[in-house]
C-alpha cells in the first residue's frame, strides 16, 4: 500500500483549485475566499478537540483529517506554499521550543 502524505493532498488540492465550483468542493472554497476558509478550518479544529476531549478514536481520526485537509485549504486561499509551513518547522526544530520561542520577534525575555 502507498502512503498517502500531506503534498499529495496538496496537489489534489491545487489541481482542484483548476477545476469548477459546481463540480469541486475545494474550489468553492477556495472562490468563497481565505475568510471563509478560515472559518471552516476553524470549525474543524473544535470538533477535532471535541473529539479528543472525549476520546473517540474513529471521531479523533476524522476529524483530524478535515483539519489537515482544511489548513491546507487555508494556506492555498493565501496563496502560501506546505514547503513554506514546513521550511519554517524545520527552522524551528533546529533548537529547543524554549530557544525558539525567546528568539521570536517581540518575544519577552524568560529570565525574571
Amino acid at each position: 500500500m502507498q502512503s498517502f502524505s500531506l503534498d499529495d493532498l496538496a496537489a489534489i488540492i491545487s489541481a482542484r483549485a483548476q477545476s469548477t465550483a459546481s463540480s469541486s468542493y475545494t474550489k468553492s472554497l477556495l472562490e468563497a475566499g481565505p475568510a471563509r476558509a478560515a472559518k471552516k478550518f476553524g470549525e474543524e479544529a473544535v470538533e477535532l478537540v471535541i473529539a479528543a476531549v472525549e476520546g473517540k478514536r474513529p471521531e479523533i481520526v476524522a476529524e483530524a483529517a478535515d483539519v489537515l485537509y482544511h489548513l491546507l485549504v487555508l494556506l492555498a486561499s493565501r496563496g502560501v506554499a506546505l514547503d513554506e509551513a514546513l521550511a519554517e518547522l524545520e527552522r524551528r526544530t533546529s533548537q529547543s521550543g524554549h530557544e525558539e520561542k525567546a528568539a521570536r520577534p517581540g518575544a519577552k525575555s524568560a529570565a525574571r
